[in-house]
């Protein structure tokens, strides 16, 4: 490993919950349905990050959790029941329904694998139906996914011990992911599944011929779960920019014993593409400094990406939680000293920012406007989720990201200037 400093920080937080996770989820599987078990808090949260209309039918849903239910005058077990057949019968699509469990539900020791059982047993042949916790209590909105994820896994069929495939996990852009998928067909692997599927009822194969590529660095749970079922995790820098796309690819490689010489031709012309294309941003980012608060675990990557092929200079590193196995492939293309910083503690961390004065800090959107208000430049985790920033075709688009509000800043101090 790198000599870099890997320090520990408690404290208050910022982050958004797990519950924001299914923004993208529920795009992703057209046939399922989130049903958050939650406060009008929560309903708000969900139907504000998704941006949908009241009216529009989305595939997600609050049951409230009202006074007399955290009050324990009503039996909320009975209420939640009610409210999924009354939403199984408006929405007999459905086939595979997940119970997110929130901070008011855990607050109140609500028991929703014990609500999901015996639903299943209900609806046993019409839909399947999975519990798991998007509270922010423990989560940060990332986690979500893995929540969602290590759900499926009990329910994936087990595959033919000499069946080989490969397993690509992690929610990527359906544009994404085909691109993907047509590069590892013609280094030579013919099969490549995806989880999640974009059909929740039509879940992957898992054995011990399946070798598994983590597309996200926030699923350890499915990691884990997916272990167990017999697979093998390949460990490799994560797909973000030319040199971690590329090397995640040639692990996939050597996991099938594929000559390293096909796979550099195959991906030869896309690095030459790409790292023209690179050129247009790193005179915008080169030397300027940067500072990641933590939020949604893509930050070591990001790090690694923008000083490696960006050139911009790292402050500080902040991830809400290190897995040093998953993460040791990152850390050893990080340079000696970078301080990366596990945890948070809000206050102590924007104390820092403060004294450090980076150009642009990575950080939530809750932190985003005071730090602007301040003058620093900043770039909200949350749209690097959202945004298709996967793969050495991407890696431009990604550049351009943390390009643009440089370049805003840049504008407005022109404005200003002119205007005095």
């Amino acid at each position: 490993m790198s000599g870099t400093t890997l320090l520990k920080e408690s404290g208050p937080r910022e982050v958004f919950c797990g519950l924001t996770s299914i923004v993208w989820l529920h795009r992703r599987m057209p046939d399922a349905f989130f049903l958050v078990v939650g406060s009008r808090t929560c309903a708000h949260l969900i139907q504000s990050a998704a941006g949908v209309m009241i009216f529009a039918e989305p595939r997600f849903g609050t049951a409230i959790l009202e006074e007399k239910d955290l009050a324990g005058l009503a039996d909320a077990h009975e209420e939640l029941t009610r409210v999924v057949r009354d939403l199984l019968q408006r929405r007999p699509e459905i086939r595979t329904l997940f119970l997110v469990g929130s901070c008011p539900s855990e607050v109140i020791k609500l028991d929703l694998a014990r609500v999901a059982e015996q639903l299943n047993k209900a609806y046993e042949g019409q839909v399947r139906v999975l519990n798991y916790s998007g509270s922010g209590i423990e989560t940060t909105f990332t986690q979500g996914e893995d929540g969602a994820l290590s759900a499926l896994v009990p329910l994936m069929p087990t595959s033919q011990p000499q069946e080989s495939q490969l397993l690509i996990v992690g929610t990527l852009a359906n544009s994404v992911e085909d691109r993907l998928k047509t590069l590892f067909n013609r280094i030579g692997i013919s099969k490549v599944s995806s989880l999640p599927p974009r059909k929740s009822s039509d879940l992957p194969s898992i054995g011990p011929g399946t070798k598994v590529l983590l597309a996200q660095p926030y699923l350890s749970n499915t990691a884990k779960a997916l272990k167990d079922r017999g697979a093998e995790i390949l460990l490799a820098p994560f797909p973000l920019g030319i040199e971690g796309s590329r090397l995640w690819m040639q692990e996939a490689s050597k996991a099938f014993n594929i000559d390293k010489g096909i796979v550099d031709s195959t991906l030869e012309p896309l690095i030459a593409r790409a790292t023209k294309a690179l050129e247009a941003y790193k005179s915008a980012l080169s030397g300027k400094r940067l500072f990641l608060l933590p939020e949604s675990q893509l930050e070591i990557p990001l790090a690694r990406f923008l000083h490696r092929e960006c050139g911009m200079e790292i402050v500080e590193v902040g991830t809400p939680y290190l897995n040093r196995e998953m993460m040791k492939a990152e850390l050893d293309l990080l340079p000696p000293n970078i301080r990366v910083v596990e945890g948070q503690h809000v206050e102590k961390q924007l104390d820092r920012v403060n004294a450090e004065k980076p150009d642009l800090v990575v950080c939530g959107m809750g932190l985003a406007n005071p730090l602007e208000a301040k003058g620093v430049s900043t770039k909200w985790s949350i749209e690097l989720v959202f945004s298709p920033i996967h793969g050495i075709d991407q890696a431009a688009d990604l550049a351009e990201l943390f390009a643009r509000p440089l370049y805003r800043q840049q504008l407005l101090e022109h404005k200003v200037l002119a205007h005095t």
